[in-house]
């Protein structure tokens, strides 16, 4: 069921799902409600497939409101680490000298791998 309110300025409208079961899912004018909020404009045809994919997702809503987390801890992360980062370090056992890294290069200028120019002229 969908319960609107205008906020007293007259400018918000808040359309809120109170979670109960919606038998036969959301009405066309729900869905158009629901277009409007949004700033859509949607056809007949848009709001006859949308409505039964947005009752879907209002059912699993609803689902999800009824677990219970009244004692679960907010967290933003799960692992327990913080700034787990390594140190910046070269490993020279997995780098290539400059001879090794041109070996295979089909062409090479001064020590530096040749390649034709990217930008049009």
């Amino acid at each position: 069921m969908w319960n609107q309110t205008i906020h007293s300025s007259g400018t918000r409208t808040v359309l809120r799902y109170n979670g109960s079961t919606m038998k036969g899912g959301l009405t066309p004018d729900q869905v158009h409600k629901i277009a409007r909020l949004a700033n859509l404009i949607l056809t007949s045809e848009e709001v006859e497939k949308f409505a039964p994919q947005l009752s879907a997702i209002l059912e699993f809503v609803s689902k999800l409101q009824k677990i219970p987390t009244k004692d679960v801890i907010p967290t933003s992360q799960v692992n327990g680490l913080e700034n787990v980062y390594r140190e910046d370090e070269i490993d020279k056992s997995r780098m290539l000298t400059q001879e090794d890294a041109l070996a295979n290069a089909p062409a090479t200028h001064n020590g530096f791998f040749k390649v034709k120019a990217v930008f049009g002229e």
